[in-house]
């Protein structure tokens, strides 16, 4: 498939993986929409795209401009045609020091606002036919990593809503797509949290060490042009830990199928 003139709305794009995103899919002639809480980074990542850009800045947690913002986007262009949820924050602490304040807000970040986002372009995509929806987990949304139980929590619950969601909307012409990063080196680890709450404030070698933002977009791009829709983007421990996790295509074949022979229907029928 060709990107050139779609509509691509990327959340968390004033840096990292988003704005990397942003620069592969401008790069393929995509029209970018571009959405954080940093205006001012929000416009230097659009002044380095060679496309037509527009910036929504708004907190994800904030329902109300989130909505705004979605009015906004479908009508920059008439529609839009990949939304990707990358909105989030992680964490390092042990869970017996963790706050249960940290995981309400990890989980209200990374995973309640991306669904209350994609909630509202469902009716958009739905509505025409078409669209695709891509979700950025982690391969702690595979696997559960030490120092990270509010992250991993709302990262496999990202993937159980885009899995589940993937098979309603398996015969409605919108794709959904789950994408599982390992070490990316980003400001990720920076910028995650302690257990009282505060910022860390420092990264990690494994971070720092990891794939280049631009190599891994470049992947997820490939694999979405692909429709792959379990997209593990690893190297080393990371990928071979993601690939025992893989979700076989088998499987979401299987729940795919049930849709189209009236699985929906016959519930709520019941």
């Amino acid at each position: 498939m060709s990107f050139e003139g779609q509509t691509v709305w990327i959340t968390g794009a004033s840096s990292g993986i988003g704005a990397a995103l942003a620069r592969e899919w401008a790069g393929r002639g995509a029209n970018i929409i571009l959405s954080g809480r940093d205006e001012a980074r929000l416009g230097e990542v659009a002044g380095g795209l060679d496309t037509e850009t527009l910036t929504l800045p708004f907190d994800v947690r904030d329902e109300d401009a989130m909505r705004e913002a979605t009015e906004k986007a479908i009508g920059w262009k008439g529609a839009v045609d990949i939304f990707v949820a990358n909105a989030g924050i992680s964490q390092r602490s042990p869970a017996v020091d963790t706050d249960m304040q940290v995981y309400r807000d990890i989980i209200d970040i990374d995973l309640t606002s991306q669904i209350a986002a994609s909630q509202a372009l469902l009716p958009h995509m739905t509505g025409r036919g078409s669209g695709k929806l891509a979700f950025i987990s982690s391969i702690a949304g595979k696997v559960g990593v030490p120092m990270r139980t509010a992250y991993c929590a709302a990262k496999h619950g990202l993937i159980g809503y885009a899995d589940a969601l993937r098979g309603e909307l398996s015969q409605s012409g919108v794709d959904v797509h789950v994408i599982c990063p390992g070490s990316v080196a980003t400001d990720v680890s920076r910028n995650a949290l302690n257990g009282d709450g505060s910022v860390r404030g420092k990264s990690d070698k494994a971070i720092d060490n990891g794939i280049a933002p631009d190599d891994a977009a470049k992947r997820i791009v490939e694999a979405i042009e692909l429709n792959q829709r379990e997209i593990i983007v690893a190297e080393g421990m990371e990928e071979a830990m993601g690939e025992l996790r893989r979700t076989p295509d088998q499987l979401l074949d299987q729940v795919a199928g049930m849709v189209a022979k009236g699985y929906m229907e016959k519930m709520q029928a019941e």
